[in-house]
């Protein structure tokens, strides 16, 4: 008899295996939430097959959002919202060697054409948090338990900074 599937929320795509560290970054927000996802590699360049495959079939799948994780060109993103009636995020992965790639990952996230609506959320660790933060606000309005999670986890964020710096010399 074959497994029955887990429903998953989320359905988080890379570019390659590289992209994983800035991934878990928006996993640990997804998992502080208690949001289900699934990860696959769907490089556009170099499976683009997979990419289309992917996206295509997220919504019949059972996911409600996408986010979407790539470098250098980072044209992942950009195809995975072309492919899918479902809110897409973007976030760039940075390179580790070039600047360059940086602002191409950044540019071609942010010069969408209209008519393939993405959000993009941001880059590295910020971006990674934010997108999974976008991905949870988009579901939580329809599930009131995951907004009130989202609004704890939003004032134990806003209650972590302090009001006035640490004296001079006890700074970190």
């Amino acid at each position: 008899m074959p497994k029955k599937s887990v429903q998953k929320d989320v359905l988080i795509l890379m570019g390659s295996e590289t992209d994983a560290d800035t991934v878990d970054f928006a996993c640990a927000v997804l998992d502080v939430l208690k949001i289900t996802y699934d990860q696959r590699i769907t490089s556009a360049h170099r499976t683009p097959w997979r990419l289309a495959y992917a996206a295509s079939r997220a919504k019949k799948q059972g996911f409600k959002v996408i986010l979407g994780f790539a470098g250098g060109s980072a044209h992942l993103p950009g195809m995975a919202a072309s492919y899918t009636p479902l809110p897409a995020f973007a976030v760039a992965v940075l390179s580790k060697t070039s600047v360059i790639n940086d602002f191409c990952a950044v540019f071609s996230s942010i010069g969408m054409p209209k008519g393939a609506p993405l959000n993009f959320c941001g880059y590295g660790q910020a971006g990674a948090e934010n997108a999974a933060l976008m991905a949870a606000l988009v579901l939580a309005l329809s599930d009131k338990v995951l907004a009130a999670r989202v609004d704890a986890h939003r004032l134990k964020q806003a209650r972590s900074v302090r009001r006035k710096p640490r004296p001079k010399g006890k700074r970190s």
